[in-house]
This record gives structure tokens, sequence and C-alpha cells, in this order.
């Protein structure tokens, strides 16, 4: 096959990588597929794009082409670089879904129960066992304190939510209570959060608990969402 030839076919297949790719969140996130079915056209991402890549060097290696070559072999490490960027969170992190500040007494779900009734992952923490996983994979979550009364606290924690893109499920100040739902921006994962705000001293303490609907690993985003919220509240 001829250098050109070569470079042709890379670009095709780097091209169809990025298609797949583009298509994969999407597809899921509008109910085109089983969210199942995008993670595996993530697999099917990165063996396209290794082909594109091999496929590219062949083509320059043969001098035929080289701009359209070297095109495809950007293209296919760029596609390259998602799932595997996503297998390494996989294989770094412990493999659960349900993050709180509190793992020894996890704020509970009240409004949203109800919501999650069909869900794979059920609305219960699992219990000690994901609880020190949290614990080793994610040293750095605890509750934080505020110097300004629950009702108050709760009142801002919707603020924050509502500015963060969650949905708020139902805020009770008098309670002290929060709860959302986050719906993620690719493959339109929906997450569950219960803020919990409790008085401590002269202030409050907030505890945040957030765990995923369907999947066996977040692959860290309910973490992230903690972190992010709690950053947001306390500034």
């Amino acid at each position: 096959m001829s250098g050109r030839a070569l470079a042709l076919a890379a670009v095709a297949v780097a091209g169809t990588s990025l298609v797949v790719l583009l298509a994969a969140g999407p597809g899921t996130r509008l109910g085109v597929w089983h969210f199942r079915t995008g993670l595996t056209l993530l697999r099917w991402v990165a063996y396209l794009a290794i082909a594109g890549a091999l496929v590219s060097i062949a083509a320059l290696v043969r001098g035929g082409a080289r701009p359209l070559a070297g095109a495809a072999l950007a293209g296919s490490l760029a596609a390259l670089a998602v799932p595997l960027g996503f297998m390494q969170k996989v294989h770094a992190l412990p493999l659960i879904h349900d993050i709180t500040t509190d793992t020894e007494d996890p704020p509970r779900f009240v409004a949203i129960a109800p919501l999650r009734r069909d869900a794979p992952n059920p609305v219960e923490h699992p219990g000690p066992e994901v609880a020190a996983q949290q614990r080793k994979g994610y040293p750095d979550l605890g509750p934080i304190t505020l110097p300004a009364p629950p009702a108050e606290v709760v009142a801002r924690a919707r603020q924050v939510a509502q500015d963060l893109g969650w949905e708020v499920v139902e805020a009770d100040p008098a309670g002290g209570r929060l709860e959302a739902t986050d719906t993620t921006t690719w493959f339109g994962f929906k997450d569950d959060v219960v803020v919990r705000v409790r008085p401590e001293g002269a202030g409050s303490r907030v505890d945040v608990r957030s765990k995923s609907r369907v999947g066996r690993s977040d692959v860290g985003a309910n973490a992230a969402r903690i972190r992010r919220f709690l950053e947001r509240l306390r500034s």
C-alpha cells in the first residue's frame, strides 16, 4: 500500500474514533443507548485510536502525504487520551460510588429516596467496607464548620447548589437539610446529594453525601463534587 493510501486510511480510522468518542456520551445522555453501551463505545474508541496511530506512523515511515498522516496521528492520540484517562481513574481510585464527609453517620436521603426507587444503586449507604475504602481513597474529605446558624447555612447551601447547576429537590432550613440532583455534562449520569447542617458551638457543622444512581465506580466524580460544593459554601 502506498504512503498516500496509508495516510488516507489513517485519516478514516482516526476520524471514526473521534466520531465514536463524540457520540458515546451524548447518546447515553439522550437515552439512545444504555450507559454500559456508552462505556463500551469508549473502549472501542481506544482500539480505533490505537489502530489509527499505527497506520499514521506507517504512512509517515513510507513518506506519503505527511500532512495527512500527521493530522491523523494527532487526532488518534487526542481520541486515545480520553479512554486512557478514564481507565487510569478507574484503576487508581476506589470502586465506590457513595461518598460522604461523615462515614460513621452518613446523611440520609429523604425527599430524594422515592426518586431512586428504580435506581440500580440503592439509597442506603453500603456500610463499613465502603466507608473504609473511601477513607483510604479520599482521606481529605471531612465536614466543615461555619460561623452561622443552620437555617442560614441551608439557605446559603441552596444558592450554591443552584449556582452549580444542581436541581434542588428539597431545602429544609428548620430541619437543617438540603437535597439535590446533579446531572453530569457528558454522559448525563444523575448523582444525588444531601447536605446536613447541625448546630456546633456558636456555628454549624456541614456534612455532605453524594451518591451515583448507576455504576459501580464514579471515577472520583462524587468526591470532586463534594469538594467543589464545600469550597463554594466556605467562600
